[in-house]
């Protein structure tokens, strides 16, 4: 009890700064007598006792002087740092040196002296060495005061350089509780078998997981510079295996202070294993795109739509005019303008893309030169069961803005596709196959006739990590209640992208082309879901957690395409974008149907509309449908 009442009462103490500076000066006092002894012998302490006295006073004061210059003594002594050790020196430096400048020009000017040069510059060297140890001496006190090792969790630190060491600072720094350094994993050879802050260097080889066990460490800090490194080669998937617990932190850059707090320390979680090398884009070109434009953006309040807007901010446009029917996402968004983006331009319409008079009315006050249209019904299985919302929204929601777009002079529409448009087997994929054709052939149409500048591009990729309700989110939760984890199939497979990456591309591809291109994006390997699954059970620590297979759903098929079979695609600048070759299609005609197509979406006849849809887009053939009669029927 009393232990616990002593550890109370001085880990929430502060020495008084008197006591701090009566420890010094007692330091300075003992230096001056040590370095008498030294210089002389032990005997000339007594004999010459007058003036070490003199020397004594001397230093004191001037020390005193510039120790309050210095503030050496404002610091709380458990809490030094290499800034304070510096401070203590340059104090010591100017005060023993002034002291022996008066020493030299009394000795040549008069019979006086305060003490032999030698003798102070000894008493400096002790003086600064005993300061030093006093303070290192109180910090070790305290750390070992307050250190719990019953809570605390072994670790070794993967990345030996200058992000590791500052992780490594930092958890002797502020998380001595919570984390022991046992070691470090590097790459390089050069540091391998050194030693850094008291540990060891070891390789990351084929010995990595044996050394783990036999130092009974079960968990891996991973520095920010080696989360490449720690994706290739299936490394994360070895350690999952080994049951290792994966940690990271964040780039010094986003640290916010010298060292990293609790908090920062955080689980890495499979969008970091996901994620790809950054994607490189002509930032300048892109700028000169939007800078002082008046850019539309529908669908602002999705995952991409909102992206989009706060990339488009960074290149100073004169306006932005963000549409979206969803209520309260589109106000998190205008908050979030409010607290980051103060001084850009931007007003937040609640419209549905389908109104022509509501969309008209926007066109015709706020006269858009750029439009990003974002807005759709994506998720596959409700557009199984709500096919003529698909066509509403999607289809005619697109050619009202694509018109709006021709009649406003409008300088570059940029639609947002999906892979599910190619070969599509679902009615989300084949609305959007739709969309694609619509834009194409107006594009076509209006440079054959000149009869308008309007620059149409399409743009076509998969997934988007933690886009609204995809399935990462969905697999997190259901791990956080304990599972099962539902995959429809062992063998279905998806392309993911994040959605910085994906915008960066849309931008990209906007600022390229004359018109009527229909860009893709290389997605990189695609991934297996249940691979997918199985990694984020890993990482989340919970084995116990099972995956269970629901069947495909409506819609839905083993993979997808970023390309029909029969299209060719053609290389742009950008390694990362190549422009489809596609079929086109006579404006005239797919105008004509898709508006027998959209008539025929307001009778609300599921079948019939998605017949009309597989008139329109041969290719589209349902898989696990009910709409697969209809493909029985013409064949």
């Amino acid at each position: 009890m009393n232990q616990k009442l002593l550890h109370r009462y001085l880990s929430v103490k502060v020495l008084p700064i008197w006591i701090i500076l009566l420890i010094d000066v007692c330091i300075i006092a003992f230096s001056c007598l040590l370095s008498y002894a030294l210089a002389y012998d032990f005997r000339s302490i007594f004999i010459a006792f007058p003036e070490i006295n003199q020397m004594v006073i001397c230093t004191i004061i001037v020390n005193l002087i510039f120790f309050r210059v210095f503030r050496t003594y404002s610091n709380v002594l458990r809490f030094s740092s290499f800034v304070d050790i510096m401070r203590i020196f340059l104090s010591l430096s100017v005060s023993y040196g002034i002291l022996v400048l008066v020493n030299v020009l009394l000795e040549t000017f008069t019979p006086i002296k305060i003490a032999p040069v030698r003798v102070i510059f000894m008493a400096f060297i002790i003086n600064f060495a005993l300061m030093t140890c006093s303070r290192i001496l109180v910090k070790l006190f305290f750390e070992l005061l307050n250190f719990d090792h019953r809570h605390t969790t072994d670790v070794f630190i993967y990345g030996a350089k200058d992000a590791g060491v500052n992780i490594a600072k930092s958890l002797r720094a502020t998380m001595r509780n919570h984390y022991r350094l046992r070691g470090f994993i590097a790459d390089e050879p050069e540091l391998i078998d050194k030693i850094i802050m008291g540990v060891k260097v070891y390789p990351n080889d084929d010995n990595l997981f044996e050394l783990l066990e036999d130092k009974d460490v079960h968990t891996l800090i991973v520095s920010p510079a080696k989360m490449d490194e720690l994706k290739k080669e299936d490394m994360a998937d070895k350690l999952l295996e080994h049951n290792m617990r994966l940690l990271t932190a964040p780039p010094l850059s986003e640290w916010g202070s010298s060292s990293l707090n609790r908090t920062q320390i955080k689980e890495i979680q499979i969008e970091d294993l996901l994620q790809r090398a950054p994607i490189q884009v002509d930032i300048r070109k892109i700028a000169s795109h939007l800078e002082g434009k008046r850019v539309l953006i529908t669908g602002a309040a999705g995952s991409i739509g909102s992206e989009i807007m706060r990339q488009v901010t960074a290149f100073n446009p004169y306006k932005l005019i963000l549409v979206d029917q969803a209520e309260t996402p589109l106000h998190d968004v205008r908050l979030e303008l409010q607290d980051k983006w103060r001084d850009v331009d931007a007003v937040t319409i609640v419209a549905d893309i389908s109104n022509q008079t509501r969309m008209e009315a926007i066109f015709r006050e706020y006269k858009p030169q750029y439009i990003f249209h974002a807005a759709a019904y994506k998720h596959v299985p409700m557009m199984e069961d709500n096919v003529s919302e698909s066509i509403q929204v999607n289809v005619a929601g697109t050619r009202i803005l694509a018109d709006l777009a021709v009649k406003y002079n409008a300088e570059k529409f940029v639609m947002v596709s999906t892979d599910k448009a190619v070969n599509p087997t679902n009615v989300m994929g084949c609305s959007k196959r739709i969309c694609e054709i619509y834009v194409q052939s107006l594009a076509k149409k209006i440079q054959l006739d000149k009869s308008s500048t309007v620059q149409f591009i399409t743009t076509r990729f998969g997934n988007v990590l933690g886009s609204n309700g995809s399935v990462i989110p969905r697999f997190r939760e259901q791990i956080q209640r304990g599972g099962p984890v539902t995959v429809t199939h062992p063998e279905i497979i998806r392309y993911f992208m994040t959605i910085p990456e994906a915008c960066r591309l849309v931008l990209e591809a906007g600022s390229m082309g004359n018109g009527g291109e229909i860009y893709i994006f290389d997605m990189g390997k695609p991934v297996k879901i249940v691979d997918l699954a199985k990694r984020m059970i890993s990482l989340s620590g919970r084995t116990e957690v099972k995956i269970e297979f629901t069947g495909l759903r409506h819609g839905e098929k083993l993979y997808e395409e970023l390309l029909n079979v029969k299209e060719l695609t053609k290389p742009t600048h950008h390694e990362k974008i190549m422009i489809a070759t596609v079929r086109e299609y006579d404006y005239e005609e797919v105008n004509e149907r898709i508006q027998k197509l959209i008539k025929e979406s307001f009778n609300y006849d599921a079948m019939a509309i998605v017949a009309s849809m597989k008139d329109l887009v041969p290719e589209f053939i349902s898989k696990n449908s009910c709409f697969e009669q209809l493909d029985q029927k013409v064949s």
